[in-house]
């Protein structure tokens, strides 16, 4: 019975967390064995201001520019 765990800033829509479950379950069925209905996938979904990195919430950390695409 894998169970998958998925910690992550708040923000994604249903959609996308479906999406999200489907590929993990296929990837531990195709690769691991398992049996679909016996894959759990849980989403924790987190405020900015309770997760930190590098010491800093990130809600407080300056945003990133987005790569370029070269």
């Amino acid at each position: 019975m894998p169970y998958v765990k998925i910690e992550m800033l708040k923000g994604r829509s249903p959609e996308q967390k479906a999406s999200i479950a489907k590929i993990v379950t296929d990837a531990l069925v195709e690769h691991g064995g398992a049996k679909p209905e016996s894959v759990f996938v849980v989403f924790d979904d987190y405020e900015p201001s309770d997760w930190a990195v590098g010491g800093t919430p990130i809600s407080q950390r300056k945003p990133t520019p987005p790569a370029s695409k070269s």
